[in-house]
């Protein structure tokens, strides 16, 4: 992965989250939890490191959002 870019975390409330998992699907059904919360900003593919097992993604959130109620 990148460096995290100072921007993305300039302010409290605001996180970047890399995710490693297995596969494809386990990554960005994970990402898509987050992202129906507090998405700023998602990851549209994910990534493979030479030489380390599974996939990987990052992503950037905004908790400041305010939640909304789930049925």
């Amino acid at each position: 992965m990148n460096p995290i870019n100072e921007t993305h975390v300039r302010e409290p409330g605001l996180v970047v989250v890399d995710v490693a998992a297995a596969d494809d699907a386990t990554a960005l059904a994970f990402q898509q939890m987050l992202a129906s919360r507090w998405a700023r900003a998602t990851a549209e593919r994910t990534t493979r490191d030479p030489g380390q097992p599974g996939v990987r993604l990052r992503c950037y959130l905004d908790l400041r959002q305010e939640l909304t109620a789930r049925s």
